[in-house]
């Protein structure tokens, strides 16, 4: 939740490499980072691969920003950002930047602004290059920006009113689809869990213990694409659990304080 002393983020949005039906995902995303002082997106408004943008701009206060397409073949776009985003840097209001591009262009903005001590979030389609990736502090991929809100994709049918018994026995066999999420989850690959045993082990205090949140903090050192909705868990706990490789525990009054401990045959 965002509060006075939250970061102020600075937002920058390829055009050209997202489209408009991520935005709501991704600033519900920000929102977990800090506030977003500044948004821009950044095209060409005169040509008319943008057009979906410019229904939604409006309504979340995102700045369009003009480049002409001088060179075809060439995209002005990525100059434009990198020239805005190291001005943004010099004014020193910024604690992170969040740069939404699936462009590999963009790696070396954001090991530059890293190298200023500021934080880079990277969001972009799984294609995105490994450069720009491993150039984050953090990276998201859209897809999962969009599961995080599946209402928006599947609004609920309105309930009709029935007209024959037969129609009410209908709903009845239809339901069972609903557990068709939980059969597609991703399943945890070998790479996954062997991160997973090597951020618990570095985290661990002398009797095996790891706070879950700087096994957190290690997993994206070691991997900034780490997420765990990217196999199908809202949370780390979650997939803690479902690891199957360590143990986990609640301590204290506060929920929120999550412990684990590798099992005795992964230690």
């Amino acid at each position: 939740m965002a509060t006075d002393n939250a970061p102020s983020l600075a937002l920058l949005i390829d055009g050209d490499n997202a489209s408009p039906k991520i935005v709501t995902g991704l600033l519900a995303e920000i929102a977990n980072y800090g506030v977003a002082s500044v948004k821009r997106i950044y095209g060409d408004w005169t040509g008319p691969n943008l057009k979906g943008w410019k229904e939604c701009l409006l309504e979340h206060s995102i700045q369009p920003i003009q480049q002409f397409a001088y060179t075809t073949g060439k995209n002005a776009t990525d100059g434009a950002m990198i020239i805005d985003a190291m001005d943004l840097l010099y004014t020193g209001r910024f604690s992170g930047f969040c740069i939404v591009s699936s462009d590999s262009d963009f790696a070396k903005l954001a090991a530059r602004l890293r190298e200023q001590g500021v934080t880079v979030y990277g969001f972009g389609e799984r294609k995105t290059p490994r450069p720009f990736i491993t150039a984050c502090d953090k990276f998201v991929y859209f897809d999962v920006l969009n599961a995080a809100i599946p209402e928006a994709s599947e609004p609920a049918v309105p309930a009709l009113k029935p007209k024959k018994p037969v129609v009410d026995a209908a709903p009845a066999t239809t339901k069972p689809a609903a557990i068709k999420p939980a059969a597609i989850k991703p399943a945890l690959d070998k790479a996954a869990l062997d991160m997973l045993v090597k951020a618990v082990t570095a985290s661990a205090d002398e009797d095996g213990r790891a706070n879950l949140a700087r096994v957190g903090a290690h997993l994206a050192k070691q991997a900034p694409d780490f997420d765990a909705r990217n196999y199908g868990f809202p949370r780390l706990s979650d997939l803690a659990e479902a690891s199957g490789i360590v143990d986990v525990e609640r301590t204290g009054e506060n929920p929120k304080i999550v412990m684990v401990r590798l099992r005795k045959d992964r230690r």
